[in-house]
This record gives C-alpha cells, sequence and structure tokens, in this order.
C-alpha cells in the first residue's frame, strides 16, 4: 500500500474528527475564518492572487496551491497538478477534522468545492464517495467541482474512478458568479459503507 494511502487509512479511522469545513469564495475568507474561528486554511489560487494569512491562524497550517482553474494544460496558466492534489491530501491528513477549516477559491465554486471533497474523501477513507458528493450538493447548489482535481485525488486516494463518477453524478449544479459560504462536517462516519 502506498505511504499515502496508508496513512489516510490509519489517520481516518483512528482520530476524533469533531471538525467542518468551511468552503467560500476569496471575498468572504476574512469573516468565514473569524467566525467559525479556524484553525486551517487552504487556498486554491493562481499566484497572481496573494492571499495573506489571517490571524489566528498559524502560517504553517495556511496552505496555498497555486493553480489556476482549468481542466486540461492551458498556455500561461498553472494547471492543478500530482504534486499540488498531493500537497492537499497531506494538509487535509495533517488536519484530521479536528477543528474547522476553511477552503476557498476565487468563486467559491469549483478549485475549493473539489479540494474540500478532496479533504474529506481522505480523512473518510470507510465512507462511500457517493455520500460525501451528495452532502456536497446538499450544503451547495452551485459547488462545481474542478474535474481535474477530483481525477487527480481519486488516483492519489487509490478510490478506482468512485470520485469522478460520485461527483459526476450530483450534475452542474446552479450556475453563479459566486457561492455562498456552506459548511460540511469533517466527521461521516455514520453511512458507514451504505447509502442508507
Amino acid at each position: 500500500m502506498p505511504k499515502r494511502l496508508k496513512r489516510a487509512a490509519d489517520d481516518g479511522g483512528n482520530k476524533l474528527k469533531d471538525g467542518s469545513v468551511h468552503v467560500c469564495p476569496l471575498s468572504a475568507v476574512s469573516d468565514i475564518v473569524a467566525r467559525s474561528n479556524a484553525s486551517h486554511l487552504l487556498t486554491c489560487l493562481q499566484d497572481a492572487v496573494l492571499v495573506e494569512t489571517p490571524q489566528p491562524i498559524l502560517a504553517d497550517r495556511h496552505l496555498r496551491l497555486h493553480i489556476h482553474d482549468i481542466a486540461e494544460p492551458m498556455m500561461g496558466c498553472t494547471a492543478p497538478g500530482d504534486e499540488h492534489v498531493g500537497q492537499l491530501i497531506d494538509f487535509a491528513l495533517g488536519w484530521g477534522g479536528q477543528g474547522p477549516m476553511v477552503v476557498h477559491c476565487w468563486a467559491g465554486i469549483s478549485r475549493s468545492t473539489a479540494a474540500a471533497y478532496t479533504a474529506l474523501c481522505a480523512i473518510n477513507p470507510g465512507v462511500p464517495e457517493e455520500l460525501i458528493a451528495l452532502r456536497l450538493r446538499e450544503a451547495s447548489p452551485t459547488a462545481y467541482p474542478n474535474r481535474l482535481i477530483i481525477r487527480l485525488a481519486d488516483e492519489a486516494l487509490g478510490r478506482q474512478g468512485r470520485m469522478v463518477r460520485a461527483i459526476e453524478s450530483i450534475g452542474r449544479g446552479v450556475i453563479a458568479t459566486e457561492a455562498l459560504p456552506f459548511a460540511l462536517r469533517a466527521d461521516h462516519s455514520d453511512a458507514g459503507r451504505s447509502l442508507s
């Protein structure tokens, strides 16, 4: 078993997950960090946009993924890659579902929802991907997770296409220019391996 998959399996079952993931657009980061009393922040933005680490988050608990919101390589843009997704999964496992984590991109629709979904799949290895995707859709009618991030995360977590199929099953969602902030609990173990 690859090291990252073993860590996901070990951490996912052994830690108390009493936290939550808060997803929002850039415009709401300061407010959501303050209101949630977040301990971790994940920024998914191209490197031209600088996001300072807000209080009370420590610098080493703020991961910046310098990526554009694209699903295929494009001249002059940084597509999400294996390295970015590996950093995301390691960051999620380090957080482990303990306390609030804020995840954001520009609009709170694509990169951030893909990152939040990946984080939840990483820390809930025994939970069906479809259930987490359905809960994502219930929490955000505008969520449209970046398909490249999902595909790479599926491969990295050894989910054998299930993450991709689950995200495809929730559809495009409501088209918007900016999402309303939303939150999902970290622990989805109440589902076990069934959707009932």
